[in-house]
């Protein structure tokens, strides 16, 4: 594999989604949807504010950001989620069908640079489209209380959780005959891991209570749904003190990522540390629950791209010795 091998199969595939001209109606409609969004929860959000209680040291400070960057990011995802498989899980099958691919493999060109490069032009597109979100992002952090490093850390892992879900989707493509088996299999992973592992959690949690609630047994299950990767890895609101009673206190709004983030690494927890954690937290101290969940579910995830990408390459070497039944040579 090469530099130059991997750069030209990427130049081509990206000019072919280019000519397309689909692509253009693609990011219309996702940068559409994004602000009918941003612009519904401005206006829902407006209007449920009328007062919020706390601490003066949040009084006449912006933090209507918060709630808006933390919304707007998982929903973000969730599109992500959604057009991601579509945009790599045709790409080797499609290619197949059309003829097109075996003019590659008798190529100079290696396995590894026919996949790297098919998987950069995907994935290409889909971090493409993230920046898109960069001005409903900025807008969020003109409304207050997103730092610069919390949106920059929230949108690097949304770009990684795309990279994924473009590996697994051309790995299926390369395993599978049939473009319609390959993109339907990666929208039924893609649903696996958000849904799938919060339902297999739900079930297992009775069957791993003896007499008390024991979630802490079964947190694993949560770890590589992307959700809770990318909320439990959004660096944490900075906490104000009081300059009169000295507390820290939190902002006096709802934040969606730091719910969803702390909440998991409570489930973590055992009974024991929830019962401090939650006096701790009675006492109006916000604090970030130790033992994260992140790490876990991203090392998941990474290794689930990592060993997707090896299994494409290795169903495009050359000389093919077997060959599924119904695959097209050129």
């Amino acid at each position: 594999m090469t530099k130059h091998g991997v750069a030209l199969v990427f130049r081509q595939e990206f000019l072919v989604r280019l000519r397309t001209g689909r692509w253009r109606w693609l990011m219309g409609a996702w940068v559409g949807v994004i602000f009918l969004f941003t612009v519904l929860f401005e206006l829902g959000f407006s209007a449920s504010i009328t007062y919020y209680g706390g601490s003066s040291v949040w009084r006449g400070e912006r933090w209507q950001g918060i709630p808006l960057f933390g919304a707007l990011m998982l929903f973000v995802l969730a599109l992500a989620l959604i057009i991601s498989p579509a945009l790599t899980a045709q790409s080797i099958n499609g290619d197949r069908e059309r003829g097109t691919l075996a003019t590659l493999q008798v190529t100079r060109l290696s396995a590894g640079d026919i996949a790297i490069g098919k998987l950069l032009a995907g994935w290409g597109v889909g971090v493409g489209a993230l920046v898109l979100t960069l001005p409903f992002v900025g807008w969020s952090i003109l409304r207050g209380g997103v730092g610069l490093w919390r949106a920059a850390v929230v949108l690097f892992v949304v770009a990684l959780l795309i990279g994924v879900v473009c590996a697994f989707s051309q790995a299926l493509s390369a395993m599978l005959p049939r473009s319609i088996t390959s993109a339907l299999l990666s929208y039924v992973t893609v649903l696996a891991l958000s849904l799938g592992t919060v339902l297999a959690f739900t079930l297992a949690l009775p069957m791993s209570s003896s007499g008390y609630d024991r979630p802490d047994r079964v947190w694993w299950m949560l770890a590589p749904n992307p959700f809770v990767v990318l909320a439990d890895s959004a660096p944490q609101v900075p906490l104000k003190r009081d300059p009169r009673s000295g507390e820290l206190v939190a902002p006096p709004v709802g934040d969606p990522l730091g719910e969803i983030g702390r909440e998991v690494r409570r489930i973590r927890m055992s009974p024991e540390e929830r019962q401090d954690y939650y006096g701790y937290y009675a006492g109006g101290v916000y604090q970030w629950p130790a033992s994260p969940v992140w790490p876990y579910g991203l090392a998941f995830n990474l290794l689930l791209g990592g060993g997707s990408v090896l299994i494409t390459v290795r169903r495009l070497q050359t000389p093919v010795r077997e060959l599924t039944m119904g695959t097209r040579i050129a």
